[in-house]
């Protein structure tokens, strides 16, 4: 089963951007749709972004517009471009396989603030 490490999460001002990035333990060319989620403290985690893997992409209307997500599966890696970010952004962020398995990281802590 692949596993899934985030990073590139941190303390970032409103208004400002973070680029997260998901190294997979094994191929993602076999997954035919990867995800970012989010969890705010308090709240079910939700699907944020969409890819697959011809490349196309779906978001949450909360971000559309804003994040941008990506995949390298040669790399076997998944990204999430952010760029206006807004407080309601802040959350743990989690990729898996869009259709997810029982088979989640540890995520990386985003935090807007000013």
């Amino acid at each position: 089963q692949v596993q899934f490490v985030e990073s590139g999460g941190g303390l970032v001002q409103p208004g400002g951007s973070l680029r997260l990035s998901c190294a997979a333990s094994g191929s993602i060319s076999r997954i035919y749709a990867m995800g970012w989620y989010r969890q705010a403290p308090g709240k079910q985690r939700e699907l944020v972004a969409t890819i697959t893997k011809s490349g196309q992409t779906g978001y949450a209307d909360s971000v559309k517009g804003r994040f941008t997500i990506s995949r390298d599966n040669t790399n076997n890696a998944l990204y999430l471009q952010m760029t206006s970010l807004k407080p309601d952004d802040t959350a743990v962020y989690y990729c898996n396989d869009a259709s997810p398995c029982d088979c989640w990281g540890q995520g990386t802590q985003v935090t807007v603030s000013s």
